[in-house]
């Protein structure tokens, strides 16, 4: 019985040892693992941190120069227009009442925001036509940059027939952030009896102002 009992207290110290020492074996392997993974995510995360990144340049991006979208601003329905005659006469045209005018060199000028319209009258023997107006008709403004050139085409209206240009402009330079807004224009052109007027209504790229342009060219007479 003795014996049975040594020999049995010796097997499962046999036993336990085995165990204890697989047990070391595991960890000791699962640490090794471990290990190397640290090992191998520092190499990966170093060789990322030190990699350079090349700048790339996107083909036909934005030219930060050029004209930019505004907030159109149009022009109330509600809007009261009164008549303006300019001094001497020759012709008689409504504006919007409450514009800012102005007055330089024969042209008369009135604003608002980015809305504006401009006259000015001169002596011709003939009425312009649409190559004229083309060719000649819009040199003050055919050399900006940002012009861009839509249509020229006979137009009728209450004081007869003339030409209308439309086209596209960066307006004068925000004096706060140097930016210009982007401008659509309407240059109308009319000829009686040895005077033409010439009426450029430019408005924010966007704005519906297909109504009062119409009762502002509509309104012209001659006087």
């Amino acid at each position: 019985m003795r014996i049975t009992s040594t020999v049995a207290a010796g097997v499962a110290l046999a036993l336990l040892a085995s165990a204890c020492s697989s047990s070391t074996a595991l960890t000791s392997t699962a640490l090794t693992s471990t290990a190397l993974t640290s090992t191998a995510l520092t190499s990966t995360t170093s060789a990322t941190a030190t990699t350079p990144t090349t700048p790339t340049t996107v083909s036909g991006g934005v030219d930060p120069n050029a004209p930019e979208i505004v907030e159109p601003g149009d022009i109330p329905d509600n809007q009261v227009f009164i008549r303006y005659t300019p001094t001497g006469g020759r012709y008689t045209i409504k504006v919007p009442e409450g514009w800012a005018r102005t007055e330089a060199g024969g042209v008369v000028t009135f604003t608002d925001k980015y809305n504006s319209i401009e006259v000015h009258s001169s002596s011709a023997a003939a009425a312009p036509t649409v190559d004229a107006v083309t060719t000649n008709g819009l040199a003050d403004v055919s050399i900006d940059p940002t012009f861009r050139l839509f249509d020229v085409k006979p137009v009728s209206r209450k004081a007869g027939t003339g030409v209308r240009a439309t086209y596209e402009i960066g307006s004068a330079p925000n004096p706060v952030t140097g930016k210009k807004a982007l401008l659509a224009v309407e240059r109308y052109v009319f000829f009686h009896n040895g005077t033409v007027v010439t009426m450029t209504l430019a408005g924010a790229k966007g704005a519906d102002n297909v109504d009062p342009w119409k009762i502002v060219t509509d309104s012209l007479s001659w006087t």
